[in-house]
């Protein structure tokens, strides 16, 4: 800290940030609209999925951090706090938004033809939630479904859903309260509180975010299981979360913000990327390697699709940007605490786990049929990373300042070195 005055810092949210964010909100609700106008529902909501998803597990990443920090008592991360606790002010409107999406792409139905039949189905968990698959009069009666439908019905399902989101959101908002609570007051009473529900929220997110995952995304191809897939899921939520987290501090730092922090919290920041990078890979390729191996036609359909032309070249793809490219970036010290090396290699890892979760999501939803990347893809993508970046700078914005002033390792942090 280099003045006193720096206790006092606030962000203000004006200028070109402001103007982009939403320019690309409009660009976002644009070409939503035109994909439902020119009658591609199907790629519309898979991306809208997508990103529905992406932007909540980002936000809940925030809290994740959050949670961390506080239960290991950790020092060097005080005075970015502030950064991680604006993604959690904006975990419940992420989470109400994907809400939205999977209320609105199992309620609307479209009819599929299929070898000459015609089915009336939704645009999202079609194998599950078209009406007559548990219904053994049905033509559609598929007995693998009806013995997962205690488990896959539209009302626990929904139940689950907000359940667990409303869990996250207000866990993730008491430990921004305390804090808020920490600068008016003082003392360490609200830092112990956050310790305590740092705790139980690392407990809770850890035990409920695979069946977050497997609901929201594995439950697109209800036929299927994995067991590996909700940690798989965990992994790629928590290193997106990192480097949507670094790149926004670096930036905040080229616009002359949080001017504190040092090469050396970069270094941490890039530690983490790189770490959660190899462990990505671990998960991916535990699971890929399982099923490999036991060669069973009903695991094995997951790899089969995305094998398929339209998405064969990018599952390797997405496999070469999420491991090889962090991991060979980031591995000499040097490179984690050079800005424009850590700021790129965020862009990397972001733009790597879109594709991951386009892997996980269009081969079943849009299928091998349809066409490749598109408007739909670019322009949405686009569209919720202002609205992103509007509601998350728009959080931090109301923060009284930038730093946690009364946090009991502010000190720490000031002076990390390593």
């Amino acid at each position: 800290m280099e003045t006193n005055n720096s206790f006092n810092e606030r962000f203000v949210f004006e200028g070109k940030a402001k103007t982009w964010s939403l320019i690309a909100i409009v660009i976002g609700i644009i070409c939503i609209v035109l994909g439902f106008v020119l009658g591609d529902g199907e790629r519309t909501f898979s991306n809208l999925l997508l990103m529905g998803y992406y932007f909540t597990g980002v936000c809940a990443a925030g809290a994740v951090f959050c949670a961390i920090q506080y239960a290991a008592q950790a020092g060097w991360s005080a005075s970015m706090i502030r950064i991680p606790q604006a993604f959690i002010k904006v975990l419940p409107i992420a989470g109400a938004i994907l809400v939205i999406i999977i209320a609105a792409g199992i309620s609307i139905t479209h009819d599929v033809t299929t070898n000459g039949v015609t089915v009336n189905q939704p645009y999202l968990y079609a194998q599950w939630a078209t009406k007559g698959m548990t219904d053994p009069a049905s033509k559609l009666y598929d007995t693998i479904v009806t013995g997962k439908s205690s488990f896959l019905n539209q009302p626990f399902f929904f139940t689950r859903l907000i359940g667990f989101l409303v869990l996250y959101s207000a866990l993730g908002l008491m430990l921004v309260k305390y804090s808020n609570n920490e600068d008016e007051i003082g003392g360490m009473s609200n830092y112990k509180k956050s310790f305590v529900m740092a705790c139980v929220f690392l407990l809770v997110f850890g035990l409920t975010f695979p069946l977050f995952s497997f609901d929201v995304i594995m439950s697109l191809e209800a036929r299927w299981y994995s067991t590996m897939f909700g940690w798989y899921n965990l992994a790629a939520m928590w290193v997106s979360g990192l480097a949507v987290l670094t790149l926004i501090t670096i930036m905040l730092k080229e616009k002359g913000y949080f001017s504190w922090l040092t090469e050396d919290h970069m270094h941490n920041m890039g530690l983490f990327m790189f770490a959660f990078s190899v462990f990505w890979t671990y998960v991916w390729f535990a699971q890929f390697l399982l099923t490999y191996y036991a060669n069973l036609p009903e695991e094995a359909i997951y790899f089969y699709k995305r094998w398929e032309p339209q998405f064969k070249p990018w599952f390797w793809l997405s496999l070469i940007i999420n491991f090889p490219a962090p991991f060979l970036v980031l591995m000499a010290r040097d490179s984690k605490r050079k800005m424009k090396l850590l700021k790129w290699a965020s862009i990397i890892i972001i733009v790597g786990h879109w594709l991951d979760y386009y892997i996980m999501i269009m081969p079943e939803t849009v299928g091998p049929d349809g066409r490749g990347f598109s408007y739909e893809e670019i322009g949405i993508f686009i569209g919720f990373a202002g609205l992103f970046t509007f509601l998350v700078l728009s959080a931090l914005s109301k923060f009284k300042s930038l730093v946690p002033k009364n946090h009991p390792f502010l000190e720490e942090s000031l002076h990390h070195h390593i």
